[in-house]
């Protein structure tokens, strides 16, 4: 685990995980979605944004959900192959990278 420092909505957090560049990551997400999300409203109260932002993003995946449940048998079962062989790839890759770093 290592520990990485972000800045989401002008606070910052210092967060553990394994990967450093995808918490970042999620960390822009988030701030993005809360600027957004304060720029459509008059509330300065950065509670109040931060839960209208996690309502966005719950909505957003419940969307997702959505479609990937409505996908039928064959395109369901391509979409699951393909996820399966891209995270093998992905693992024998980190796993180069492992060895060689």
């Amino acid at each position: 685990m290592q520990f990485v420092t972000v800045d989401i909505y002008d606070q910052t957090y210092r967060l553990r995980g394994q990967d450093p560049a995808y918490i970042q990551h999620l960390a822009e997400m988030v701030d993005t979605k809360m600027r957004a999300v304060a720029a459509q409203g008059k509330s300065v109260d950065s509670l109040r944004v931060a839960v209208l932002a996690a309502l966005n993003i719950a909505d957003e995946l419940s969307a997702l959900e959505q479609r990937y449940n409505a996908l039928s048998g064959p395109a369901k079962e391509n979409l699951r192959n393909r996820t399966s062989k891209l995270t093998g790839l992905l693992d024998a890759v980190l796993s180069e990278h492992r060895k060689i770093g």
